[in-house]
């Protein structure tokens, strides 16, 4: 755990609420930010949010202060970090859209500073506090309506979506198109209620999660000859 006081070690790779990881019998040396981090504050006009954050406590201080652009965390686990370091979010929305900038290696970046994309951000290095210009009108409906949108995913422990939507198509009706929605290895399986869910049923190993994920890449492949890129991240 990083505290404020903390020197962050080089050798160790940085982890949010660990909500999208697979962890191997043997990861590298692994480490979080401490609650230090875990602040939220209006500075100005910015609303300035420190990486530890968890995403609900995000919704529920944006809807109190009725700030608008944060609707899409609902149902979004984990913490800032982790979104800023995936550039996060549901269907068009993605956390980089509302961001102004972020305090990487303790200097302010602004988001054209640092590449990023559909599921991909290059942070280069560790960030701790991020800014977001205050837009007022926090949105009920919107909120609602992507609540809908993840109503059909998987209840079971799962690390989110198991891969990125490929272009103008969605990960989960190729998984499906191949035949393996529902399909188990030791203790994993290819949900059956949203089929780019790779969800635990309890005793599920680290081994058995890579031999689905390969497959679903190889059988889409050769069908489709689509390449499907992982949004689950490996350790």
């Amino acid at each position: 755990m990083i505290e404020k006081e903390d020197e962050i070690p080089s050798n160790h790779i940085l982890i949010g609420g660990a909500n999208n990881l697979l962890v191997s019998p043997n990861p590298p040396p692994l480490m979080m930010l401490s609650k230090d981090f875990a602040t939220i504050e209006i500075e100005d006009n910015f609303l300035v949010i420190g990486a530890a954050i968890p995403t609900g406590r995000i919704l529920s201080f944006a809807k109190k202060y009725n700030i608008g652009g944060f609707e899409f965390v609902a149902k979004l686990p984990g913490t800032l970090g982790g979104m800023l370091a995936m550039n996060a979010g549901v269907k068009s929305y993605e956390i980089f859209e509302i961001l102004d900038s972020v305090m990487i290696n303790g200097v302010w970046k602004k988001k054209s500073e640092i590449p990023h994309g559909y599921r991909f951000a290059s942070l280069g290095g560790i960030a701790t506090v991020a800014r977001f210009e205050i837009c007022r009108g926090f949105d009920p409906s919107l909120l609602e309506s992507l609540k809908q949108l993840r109503a059909n995913q998987p209840k079971e422990p799962s690390a989110g979506s198991a891969f990125k939507n490929p272009k103008a198509d969605y990960a989960g009706r190729l998984i499906e198109a191949v035949g393996l929605r529902g399909v188990k290895k030791g203790g994993m399986q290819w949900s059956e209620v949203h089929a780019n869910f790779l969800i635990n049923l309890g005793n599920g190993k680290f081994e058995d999660a890579i031999t689905l994920l390969e497959l679903a890449k190889q059988k889409v492949k050769e069908e489709f000859d689509i390449e499907l890129q992982e949004e689950i991240r490996r350790v």
